[in-house]
């Protein structure tokens, strides 16, 4: 949401808008820790040296660096008047949320395509879903 508020602050230079932006940059890096550490437990459980580990390490690991980009963000607008973005604090936000889209499909693979969570039966090294291979164990 921070991403969209400061389009629109840019677009109409509604100043409430950036100070939305700003608070919702908070919203989500405490959501995000509080979500590190469920996923860190999930993670732990998943069996070594199977493509669900991998893929949960780059899910996490993706994640963690979206929340400091956005926290970086965060920190160049403290100083400003209404917490207004700059321009290297929204390229950050950008940067962020692009990597933040491709850590959700990895989540997505390892719930739906993996099975992780999900069933006791999850083939834990199923193919990646943008192959055309079944995900069933052989």
């Amino acid at each position: 949401m921070s991403v969209i508020f400061d389009i629109l602050y840019y677009i109409t230079g509604a100043v409430g808008l950036a100070t939305a932006a700003f608070w919702n940059i908070i919203a989500g890096i405490v959501a995000g820790l509080l979500a590190a550490v469920f996923g860190l437990w999930d993670w732990l459980a998943i069996p070594a040296n199977t493509r669900a580990k991998r893929i949960g390490l780059l899910h996490g690991g993706g994640n963690v660096i979206v929340v400091i980009l956005f926290f970086m963000s965060w920190l160049l607008r403290l100083g400003t008047v209404d917490h207004t973005p700059n321009g290297f604090g929204f390229a950050l936000q950008i940067i962020a949320a692009g990597i933040a889209v491709f850590t959700a499909w990895l989540g997505g693979e390892l719930v739906d395509r993996l099975g992780v969570g999900v069933s006791q039966d999850a083939n834990l090294d199923a193919p990646s879903s943008l192959s055309s291979r079944p995900a069933s164990a052989p």
